[in-house]
């Protein structure tokens, strides 16, 4: 490639295109990694949480705390933001506990 004939737009996809390919080239490296490294533990009669210590990694859903009490099938888990019917009942003067499932 002759950099000195490509416009500065020219210059800077490539450059985009080059991080990207670095990107994916390294988290593939590193899932095949973990693989090797799972592949081991398990070869020795361990998973790989065992040997590093780390917890395994809990997926899921949280059940739903909360209900609006004229639409049932408006829920909140109690987690994160309050969305905007739990505000709007706790300022027209319902509280939590009123919203419980």
């Amino acid at each position: 490639m002759d950099f000195d004939k490509m416009s500065l737009k020219e210059l800077r996809d490539l450059r985009t295109k080059l991080d990207r390919a670095i990107s994916s080239y390294e988290d593939r490296r590193r899932r095949e990694a973990i693989q090797a490294a799972e592949e081991a533990a398990r070869a020795h009669g361990f998973n790989l949480s065992e040997l590093t210590g780390a917890a395994p990694r809990k997926g899921g859903t949280v059940a739903p705390k909360y209900a609006h009490p004229e639409n049932p099938t408006l829920t909140w888990t109690g987690r994160g933001r309050k969305p905007r019917w739990v505000q709007e009942n706790l300022d027209a003067g319902k509280s939590l506990e009123d919203l419980l499932i």
